[in-house]
């Protein structure tokens, strides 16, 4: 038998360093019985954007950024190759029906959730329309909701112009019945890209806000540390729903709607750190990159540095 010296059929012609273990090796796909400690989804939909998005792209970009980080903390000295990721796969949407495809995103985050495979799970948008079907499931498997939402925008727009869309998952869950308004905090509001009546929405159903003046003037990370400790005596478990858009625009060009004066990705990713480190953080999802608009996969590679933190805790 003639052996092939330098080609290895259905494997990737990479580097590999024997004492390097990447993130990406570790997702294991999921089958019946599997059991692991992380979950991960993908919700590849984005018609629902209000504006012009190639994002139902991001959960493939986002994965395939995990090899760019290794499993190996050097500020922890330690080595997380023993987390194992279970991959459930991506949702298969309509082509065309919007309300039948946002019903298939429901039920598959669901029957992941009744699979009781993992302990914590983390989804990949997708728009921000996807967390509106996500966070009601959780709701359903887990019970009483707490959520912390990282985003530029309140996301409570009305429903008349246009339907469900990426700006009212959260006027969806709440007018659903499916949130309360009090058990929603909202991280790095910014101004000049909201409208009164939505501003006033939240004040009248009790929802926290925190603009990026709130940031700048106390730092996310107390804030965080109080919203953790506040939503825990409320609530069943915690979501954390992060829209990208919420970070710099010089941090996440790949955003649909970027914008100036943001929070930084040093500031992304300790805020996850602070918030994923209490027992009743359930999920996390990540939404809002558009890997056409991407520059370098900086930010699918963001988003895969946001994961680690919430995995790595």
């Amino acid at each position: 038998m003639v052996k092939f010296s330098y080609l290895q059929p259905g494997k990737p012609a990479v580097f590999k360093d024997q004492f390097v273990t990447k993130v990406n090796e570790c997702l294991i796909p999921y089958s019946e019985g599997e059991k692991g400690n992380i979950g991960l989804i993908g919700l590849p939909f984005s018609k629902t954007s209000i504006s012009l998005s190639q994002a139902s792209d991001a959960p493939k970009t986002i994965r395939a950024s995990m090899s760019s980080f290794s499993t190996f903390s050097g500020e922890k000295e330690k080595d997380y190759t023993g987390i194992r990721i279970i991959d459930f796969g991506d949702v298969h949407t309509h082509p065309t029906d919007m309300e039948e495809s946002i019903e298939r995103l429901h039920i598959s985050v669901r029957e992941m959730l009744e699979k009781n495979a993992c302990q914590r799970y983390i989804m990949l948008g997708g728009d921000h329309g996807v967390s509106y079907p996500s966070i009601r499931a959780f709701k359903e498997h887990y019970g009483e909701v707490g959520v912390i939402q990282w985003d530029a925008h309140h996301d409570v727009r009305n429903l008349v112009d246009g339907g469900r869309t990426n700006g009212t998952p959260f006027r969806s869950l709440i007018d659903g019945g499916h949130l309360k308004g009090g058990n929603l905090v909202q991280i790095g509001i910014r101004d000049y890209a909201n409208a009164k009546e939505y501003h006033n929405y939240t004040k009248d159903k009790g929802i926290s806000v925190y603009t990026m003046e709130d940031i700048e003037m106390t730092g996310i990370i107390p804030i965080i540390k109080k919203e953790i400790k506040r939503l825990s005596e409320l609530v069943d478990f915690i979501y954390l729903s992060v829209d990208m858009d919420v970070v710099d625009q010089a941090f996440a060009p790949g955003c649909p709607a970027i914008g100036p004066g943001g929070i930084t990705s040093r500031e992304l990713l300790a805020s996850i750190t602070a918030a994923a480190s209490h027992e009743k953080v359930k999920a996390m999802d990540i939404v809002e990159i558009d890997p056409s608009k991407d520059f370098r996969d900086m930010t699918s590679r963001l988003a895969a540095a946001t994961m680690l933190r919430f995995m790595y805790n």
